[in-house]
């Protein structure tokens, strides 16, 4: 079992407090519930006040409620479940077009992480899930994403990396990615064949927020047995459509 911090698990402690019905608690109902020594508990008060995870109220007792930062916090994830919620529902809308797998993924330093995968009505598919991270540089989706970083953070971001191949087809020459990142950014999609997965390529599309941002980037794989170029074809469009429609949920426009 891996060992817990003991002041983490006393801060979560306090602040797991303010989960009942009183909104704000003095320092002496914290100490009597916790069973902690008072210096102990005025130290966690000091410092979760500092970084704003709460607010002190003054008045005749000092008394303590939940800070801004855990509105923000909390906010950051309804927007991530909201996000994997929108993703699914648009991918299983580009799944049911096209018959295949459809991924939307994010960038996660030089990784790609799949947040959403809805699969191939097909008795023949690729088998991946929710979570999986692979090298960005050898998937469509993470093409995309490198693509959309700003040129200084990507030129920071690789220095000194090693593009490492999962495949014979994998790009392990900087210049050839940095070739590929460009048509990238002028095409405004990306695509690879059997670059992660020897059976298999595919094609993404960028998806965009209100400011702008690639954000994400919505996939359809192919299995290579199923490649053709007028299919292709359809996959690029059907893939395009797909990340403007989760781009517009999101507030965003390609």
């Amino acid at each position: 079992m891996p060992r817990l911090v003991p002041a983490v698990l006393r801060a979560a402690d306090v602040l797991e407090l303010f989960l009942g019905t009183e909104p704000s608690l003095s320092a002496a109902q914290i100490t009597a519930r916790l069973d902690l020594p008072r210096s102990t508990v005025h130290e966690l008060l000091t410092t979760l006040v500092a970084r704003r995870y709460l607010d002190k109220q003054a008045g005749e007792e000092t008394m303590y409620r939940l800070g801004p930062v855990l509105l923000e916090l909390g906010s950051r994830y309804q927007q991530r479940l909201e996000f994997a919620a929108e993703a699914d529902t648009v991918a299983r809308s580009v799944a049911a077009q096209c018959g295949e797998t459809v991924h939307v993924g994010v960038l996660d330093g030089l990784d790609v992480v799949y947040v959403s995968k809805i699969d191939s009505t097909h008795s023949v598919r690729l088998i991946s899930e929710v979570g999986v991270r692979l090298p960005a540089h050898c998937t469509a989706v993470g093409k995309v994403l490198l693509a959309g970083l700003p040129e200084a953070e990507l030129t920071a971001a690789l220095k000194g990396h090693k593009l490492a191949a999962l495949t014979e087809r994998s790009i392990t020459s900087r210049s050839v990615l940095l070739a590929q990142l460009k048509e990238v950014r002028a095409n405004g999609k990306a695509s690879e064949r059997s670059e992660s997965n020897v059976d298999a390529g595919c094609v993404a599309a960028p998806v965009v927020d209100a400011s702008g941002s690639w954000v994400a980037a919505m996939s359809i794989s192919i299995p290579t047995s199923r490649h053709s170029d007028e299919s292709w074809a359809r996959w690029e469009k059907l893939v395009r459509e797909g990340a403007a429609e989760l781009s517009a949920r999101l507030g965003g426009k390609l």
